[in-house]
């Protein structure tokens, strides 16, 4: 053996040992990153001139990252500096398993280590609750970004997947956050809100991911269906539909799959208030409906939930015949619905809910004396900290001044309304109920001074 085939072979024998060590070094460090936005923005967009830059600031030479991801060192330096760029799948890829970047942030689909390293003591930052919080956080911080929606994605899917399988223990953590978080806001911002319970959601899939008693995995599927529907109902209030009726989608998957048929029907009225929100109300009629269906005719909050919502749908169609029909069925399922379904949670229905369905129904039919009638209950139900739902109730209110032919009060009344608002709740489903009060004014009134506010504030 020559001199120069013995140092090849000494070569090939130590580069396991400093791709290891490579990988520990970039994992560790960039497990920190993903808790800035920055930073997942940059992954997202494949801006990899921020991405090795970051890197390197935190601790990681380009030798390294070279090294992780199989990268010639002059390449890396050339990337960092803006010279060259990656546009190639295979070196995308390379990169996501080089510097242990879960696919879903740099727009591929979950990587072979990905699974691997889901079940390994050793694992990355999305197998620790915290770090994993931190994460959403960061990637949440921004708004309901793309980067943001790619994190919500991959912790759904990471769930979803596993739910057709076998399942798990010690379940009594996990029901007790769901029921903690059907509580609502309470005065928290909803991307807050959002971070935390899927969170919690993530740590569901170890559990789903292994065999279990029938009766264990049916309490298992449930919280998941639980749990995904309130993701779910936070992402329908900041305005997100399609990621809306993904996490509703697998919410369904979960509750079939728990054998829970209140819960199925209960995810089928949350869902049908997507398109009922967003303006396809024919759409919302045919999914509470079926909600109404499933639910059958016991008195139980979904069952009146689902009728509730059927109301409104059909106001909003212009089937005030049905409305009335849905609405009358609605009360009489409130009157006999038992006390512990009652509590003003997102998992029940209370009064203070009953009352905030029958305004938005009322006032879409222009019955303005009753709509006034629940919008002053539900006003006496809601907690100060139910910024939302006050807010909602205050643009039904205006509503009702412009079919009673104050349209100067309706819209000072929406400014107002909206102003009070902290910019994180200023979008999403208050714009939108503001906006179908706009879009109801005549053409003829929109030059006029109030109308122009209107207009302006629900743009900003």
């Amino acid at each position: 053996m020559t001199e120069r085939d013995e140092e090849q072979r000494v070569q090939e024998a130590v580069r396991p040992h400093v791709r290891t060590s490579a990988f520990a070094e970039a994992e560790q460090v960039i497990s920190a990153l993903l808790a800035d936005p920055t930073f997942v923005r940059a992954l997202y967009k494949r801006d990899f001139t921020t991405v090795f830059t970051m890197a390197h600031d935190a601790g990681i030479s380009y030798n390294r990252i070279a090294e992780a991801c199989a990268l010639k060192s002059e390449r890396v330096s050339q990337i960092a500096r803006g010279t060259a760029t990656v546009t190639a799948l295979a070196p995308v890829e390379r990169i996501s398993g080089g510097l242990r970047i879960p696919g879903a942030l740099l727009r591929l689909a979950a990587q072979p280590w990905e699974d691997t390293a889901a079940h390994s003591t050793k694992s990355h930052h999305g197998d620790d609750p915290m770090k994993r919080r931190n994460l959403l956080r960061g990637a949440l911080a921004a708004g309901l970004t793309a980067p943001a929606l790619a994190t919500l994605t991959a912790a759904r899917t990471d769930v979803d997947q596993t739910l057709s399988p076998d399942m798990p223990q010690d379940l009594a953590d996990l029901e007790a956050a769901a029921e903690s978080y059907g509580y609502g806001y309470h005065g928290q911002q909803p991307t807050r809100v959002l971070a935390d319970l899927v969170t919690d959601f993530t740590t569901l899939r170890p559990l789903l991911a292994v065999p279990q008693p029938a009766p264990v995995r049916a309490r298992l599927c449930r919280t998941a269906g639980q749990m995904a529907g309130m993701t779910a109902i936070v992402l329908h209030d900041l305005g997100s539909r399609k990621e809306s009726r993904a996490w509703f989608a697998t919410a369904a998957r979960a509750a079939a799959e728990s054998g829970d048929v209140q819960l199925h029907a209960w995810v089928l009225a949350r869902e049908a208030m997507v398109p009922l929100n967003y303006g396809a109300p024919k759409a919302a009629a045919g999914l509470a409906e079926r909600a109404r269906h499933a639910a059958g005719h016991r008195p139980t909050a979904a069952a009146t939930l689902a009728a509730a919502v059927a109301a409104r749908a059909y106001a909003l169609n212009h089937q005030s015949e049905q409305a009335r029909a849905a609405l009358e069925a609605a009360d009489a399922l409130m009157d006999r619905l038992p006390e512990d379904e009652r509590s003003d949670t997102w998992l029940t229905y209370g009064e203070q809910k009953h009352h905030v369905h029958l305004s938005h129904a009322f006032t879409t039919l222009g019955d303005t004396r009753l709509a006034h009638v629940s919008q002053q209950r539900a006003m006496e139900l809601s907690a100060p900290t139910s910024t939302m739902t006050r807010t909602l109730l205050n643009i039904d209110a205006a509503a009702c001044s412009h079919h009673d032919g104050d349209t100067e009060q309706a819209c000072r009344r929406t400014v107002a309304a909206l102003t009070a608002l902290p910019v994180d709740y200023r979008t999403g489903l208050v714009r939108r109920r503001a906006l179908d009060l706009y879009e109801a004014i005549p053409a003829q009134h929109h030059r006029e001074r109030a109308v122009r506010e209107l207009r302006d504030v629900v743009a900003s």
